[in-house]
């Protein structure tokens, strides 16, 4: 009965069936918009666009969002290569592939920007990505990402050791979402940052997804840089779009490709 429900269902009806079973808080679950948005996400992580993605559209927790994963992959709408990951209590859906080889080409060719944004700083400066601190963050990354190697498909989500205490999650998120350029600052003196009213470049790059009838437009990446260092960090950024377009060339499941950039000033930024 089952099979006969899901054969009448369009694709993007059963993901938004899948969203609203397994992610509701309390008794609000997504709403169709947020639950459209969510699967161009994970057809991007799919597809290899996009390294990882961080859950933040309610309060779902990590068993909620593997239950999710698993109900697409059962339905064979994902891969089974996804995983859930749960980093101090905050849930993320990643391509180990993709990001590994993410976190490779940063050590290799320091191809990611670390923007020191410390509350001591009078401005935003380019941290040296080898620090004790970085260089410890990304090598305890590449072990835990060759370990997924032996996982074929994950029924839990796996949970981050004590070692990811010690990381500036900021800096950890950077990376793992696959952006051009991630903040940095020192944790054990303070969480604030400098880049209060701090004119900030943000780029965005956004796609379609014309699944069956109706076309549906998401935002796939958005980060910021400090408009003062934009010219310090410019082959960072040319070097991301064009990997992101090659790799947009490659499939045809997500459609218009847009990467966008805009100037805003923040009284107060949270990283």
């Amino acid at each position: 009965m089952c099979d006969v429900i899901s054969a009448a269902m369009s694709t993007q009806e059963l993901f938004i069936a899948a969203a609203r079973k397994c992610l509701s808080a309390g008794r609000k679950s997504l709403s169709v918009p947020q639950s459209l948005d969510l699967a161009v996400q994970v057809l991007a992580l799919d597809l290899g666009l996009k390294p990882a993605l961080l859950y933040d559209s309610n309060g779902a927790g990590a068993d909620q969002v593997q239950q999710y994963l698993s109900s697409l992959q059962s339905s064979q709408l994902v891969s089974k290569s996804l995983l859930t990951l749960d980093l101090n209590g905050n849930t993320l859906i990643i391509n180990p592939l993709t990001v590994r080889s993410n976190v490779e080409q940063l050590v290799h060719d320091n191809n990611v920007a670390v923007i020191d944004v410390c509350h001591s700083l009078e401005k935003p400066t380019i941290a040296g990505l080898l620090r004790g601190e970085l260089k410890s963050m990304t090598h305890d990354l590449q072990l835990l990402l060759r370990g997924f190697e032996q996982l074929k498909e994950a029924e839990k989500p796996h949970y981050v050791g004590e070692k990811s205490e010690e990381w500036n999650l900021c800096t950890a998120f950077g990376i793992l979402l696959g952006f051009p350029v991630t903040y940095w600052f020192d944790q054990t003196k303070s969480f604030e940052n400098c880049l209060s009213m701090t004119p900030l470049m943000v780029t965005t790059a956004s796609a379609t997804w014309q699944a069956d009838t109706a076309g549906h437009r998401c935002c796939l990446y958005s980060f910021s840089v400090p408009a003062v260092l934009l010219k310090a960090v410019q082959s960072n950024l040319e070097n991301w779009k064009l990997c992101l377009q090659e790799r947009f060339q490659q499939q045809n499941v997500l459609k218009d490709l847009t990467v966008c950039q805009s100037t805003v000033t923040l009284p107060s930024v949270c990283l």
